[in-house]
Order: C-alpha cells, then structure tokens, then sequence
C-alpha cells in the first residue's frame, strides 16, 4: 500500500515536470484543494473571517494533511522548488499553527534543520517565540499555509530576524493574491513563492461547474476589496 501511494506521487510528480510551467502546478494544485474541499466558495452565503471579513472564499489547506498521496505531493513539490530557487538554504521555518507539519515534512525531505514560529509566545516555561535551534546568520525559507494580508506571515520573519536568521523566501500552498499582501511582501523584501493562486481556484472551480459566470463576476469583486465587501 506504501508502495503504491509512493508511486502515484511520484508519477505525478513527473507528469507535471512535463508540462514544466507553473501555471500547470497552480492549476493541478486548485483542482486537488476543490477536490477535498480544502477550498469552498460561497458566493451567495459568504464566509465570516476571524478579522471579520464577509467571504465568498474559505481556504482550510491542515485537510491536505489528511490526504497522503496530496500531503506528499505538496511536500515534493515545495522541496523541488527550495532546490531549484534557494539551494543555499539552511533552515526550514514553519509559521504555526498551520505550517507547522508541511514544514517538518519538507526540512525533512530536505535534509535541513526545522524551526516553527508561535503567533505569541509561551505565557509559561521559556516563553519562547521561536521554537528549535538558529544560528546567527543562517538563511532560512519560510513555509506558510496561506497567504491573506500577509501580516501575519511577516510577523514570522521579523521574530527570525530578530533571533539572527536571514530569511531568504517564503513559500505557501496558496495565496488569495491581494495587492495589499504584495506590497507587504516587496516592503518587508521577502520573495514569495505560491504553489496556487486565487485566480487559478476560480478558473478550475469554473471548468467543472462549482461556480457560474455570474459567481466568477462577484469572487472577483471580492478580491478588489474584501474588508468593505457585502
């Protein structure tokens, strides 16, 4: 059973070298995270956020843990794009809570080091913001679940920069791709990289009839600018 799981990530994995683009990866990885309904759109029985954001859009990317030929597909896939942009890399971080696991995947397939980030620190003990062992000077890449504003991603890297790390990238299953988390990224001079887009969730979810063109017309809406939107 190992075996055969093993092998249909890696025929996969091999599938998409073919088509070598990346917007062959945005829209395989769209058309899994529809699949196990790790993505839901709701246009017309919107979603509240914790900010409190109204959202025809809800992305919960833990279910993919759930999935092992998908949570090693993803693992491969940050793996290879770590070596292929950032082979200088020294350490993985994971942003907790919901990082925490691809990223201990991926430093492990890596063969690197692995740290995670708290949100806030421990009220007790050490009280520790940065979980694991960094050396000054290290360079590290982060590994978000997903990209909103990007504040809270950002928090990541200034807690490792404060303790030495130099944060060379950040990479993330998926992004809500809004202007304002872009501004941050290039303000804090973080690259990103994503494996999904937004825009590739809702080209997928159109090709099999989740949403229709008038649904298409409101997500997009949406996305100009969420925290006003009705």
């Amino acid at each position: 059973m190992v075996t055969n799981v093993y092998l249909c990530v890696k025929i996969e994995y091999f599938k998409l070298f073919e088509k070598n683009t990346m917007t062959g990866l945005e829209r395989l990885v769209a058309a899994k995270l529809l699949k196990i309904k790790a993505v839901k759109l709701q246009p017309n029985n919107p979603f509240t956020w914790a900010s409190g954001w109204k959202s025809p859009i809800y992305c919960d990317n833990r279910k993919t843990l759930s999935y092992p030929i998908l949570r090693n597909f993803i693992k491969l896939q940050l793996a290879r794009l770590i070596r292929e942009k950032y082979p200088e890399a020294e350490v993985i971080a994971g942003v907790a809570t919901g990082a925490i696991a691809q990223g201990a995947m991926v430093a492990e397939e890596l063969g690197l080091p692995f740290i995670y980030v708290r949100s806030s620190p421990k009220d007790h003990g050490l009280e520790n913001l940065l979980e694991g062992d960094l050396l000054p000077g290290q360079k590290v890449i982060v590994i978000e679940d997903l990209i909103s504003t990007g504040g809270s991603s950002l928090k990541v890297v200034e807690a490792i920069r404060a303790n030495g790390g130099e944060v060379i990238g950040m990479m993330a299953i998926f992004t809500y791709s809004f202007p304002t988390a872009d501004k941050a990224f290039k303000a804090a001079k973080v690259p990103l990289i994503t494996l999904c887009r937004y825009e590739a969730v809702l080209e997928e979810a159109l090709k099999i009839n989740y949403i229709t063109e008038g649904d298409l017309e409101t997500l997009n809406e949406w996305r100009k600018n969420p925290s006003t939107w009705k």
